[in-house]
């Protein structure tokens, strides 16, 4: 009798490249492998002359010049300031802050422009290799509806603050507006919560107890800006006696659900402390170098074993959501300040920027690495172009050589978000129109 030939067994998608940087294992690059999905997931990442004989895909995409990676994770952004993109440039903090940002937005907030600021950025996002962000903004509620609609994966932050705002008028109303939000999108596959206090110096004692308290009760982060500059460590001593960090620890906040954002301003006793807590810490690099808020100890950190992932900041204060740009001025910024040309590699680099910050933010389970099981978002760079040529070492090109413009194709849970660096599903040309409306408004406000 003669043998059965299996039959290939069909699946969704298949994605054949010339390298696939899984992430995890480390610093592996695979050459002419496949990546099989089915039901959002990954479901084989194999040779590619094998999956041909065991799949039979019912889309299959050839991309014989490119790296496929896991999707870009920017672990901290304000995506509706997308519209304030070079409202207030060159200026410290505080300034920028309190003289430009924060009158700005009282005179345009609103759900309309939390809505068109997200579809603006899920462009720019997408376009550059980013399937997920950590968001810190008023109207939750509409920015995790937006991200929904786009199918873009997002973290969305439950603000706290203690003054009133167009979202909240009283801490009463931000818990409970919270407690809303985050029960509208309990078990959603995209759009999950962290409670996002916007740092010490506006967040009262109070507030963070309850934080604390409900942080534990339903499992879920806490996103804040820390130590972000000197002037704010000075100020918290004078006021309290306490570094913010010290605060933080005192109030039961330092736990391994803790985003630390920022934190240019450690001791070597806190780095420690972080990593004996399991704090992941995200380094915003252009963000502070433009506002000249200090050098994060990123290399300190990792050394440490602390989780060190990448975030851009909002648009307001970078200007771009680039995390390929991010990738690369961290791991240039981290061998200036540790003065090890050695310090913070490229494979690290695109760690921080994928699974790092799927652990920051609670999702390494189900994102940041190309393995089976995780959920299907995937960017692919094309690296053929002559900027990316020749080809010695597929990482440090990714990081140090490659620009966003090489990213062509662009998966969120199996589906094309981005297509031959067209966009999928998404009407540039009506948020363009929308973009230069805001443009006219907050001008002339």
């Amino acid at each position: 009798m003669s043998e059965m030939i299996p039959q290939p067994q069909p699946v969704d998608l298949m994605i054949e490249a010339r390298w696939v940087v899984p992430v995890e294992p480390h610093a592996v690059v695979l050459e002419n492998h496949a990546v099989a999905v089915q039901d959002e997931r990954i479901v084989a990442l194999l040779p590619i002359a094998e999956a041909r004989l065991t799949y039979a895909p019912r889309e299959r995409v050839e991309l014989g010049e490119h790296a496929l990676i896991p999707g870009l994770v920017n672990s901290h952004t304000h995506n509706p300031m997308t519209l304030l993109r070079g409202l207030a440039d060159d200026l410290p903090l505080m300034v920028w802050l309190q003289q430009h940002i924060w009158p700005a937005e009282a005179k345009v907030i609103g759900p309309e422009f939390v809505r068109d600021g997200v579809e603006l950025a899920v462009a720019e996002m997408l376009r550059g290799g980013t399937t997920c962000a950590n968001e810190n903004y008023f109207f939750p509620d509409v920015i995790g509806a937006t991200y929904r609609k786009l199918g873009f994966r997002a973290v969305v932050g439950l603000p706290v603050i203690e003054f009133p705002t167009a979202w909240a008028k009283s801490q009463d109303e931000y818990f409970e507006r919270a407690s809303e939000v985050h029960d509208s999108f309990r078990g959603d596959n995209l759009v999950s919560t962290a409670f996002a206090p916007h740092a010490p110096y506006t967040v009262s004692d109070e507030s963070f107890e309850r934080i604390r308290m409900l942080s534990d009760q339903l499992d879920i982060p806490v996103h804040l800006h820390t130590h972000e500059t000197a002037h704010e460590v000075e100020d918290e001593k004078a006021k309290s006696g306490l570094r913010p960090f010290q605060r933080l620890q005192k109030l039961g906040l330092v736990n391994d659900r803790l985003i630390a954002v920022h934190m240019t301003q450690l001791t070597d006793g806190e780095i420690a402390a972080c990593a004996a807590a399991g704090v992941s810490v995200v380094h915003c690099p252009e963000s502070n170098l433009k506002l000249a808020s200090g050098f994060c100890p990123a290399e300190k950190l990792r050394l440490a074993g602390v989780n060190v992932a990448l975030g851009t900041d909002g648009c307001a204060s970078n200007n771009d959501l680039d995390m390929f740009g991010e990738m690369r001025t961290a791991a240039l910024l981290a061998k200036a300040v540790a003065g090890d040309a050695a310090a913070f590699d490229a494979a690290f680099a695109l760690r921080a920027a994928t699974l790092n910050g799927a652990k920051a933010i609670g999702l390494e389970a189900k994102i940041g690495s190309i393995e089976v099981g995780k959920q299907a978002d995937f960017a692919a760079v094309r690296l053929s172009e002559l900027e990316t040529q020749p080809m010695f070492h597929v990482i440090s090109q990714l990081v140090y050589a490659t620009g966003r413009h090489q990213v062509s194709d662009v998966w969120i849970a199996g589906r094309r978000k981005l297509a031959g660096r067209e966009l999928v599903g998404m009407d540039v040309a009506a948020i363009l129109e929308r973009t230069r409306a805001w443009r006219e408004r907050i001008a002339s406000a």
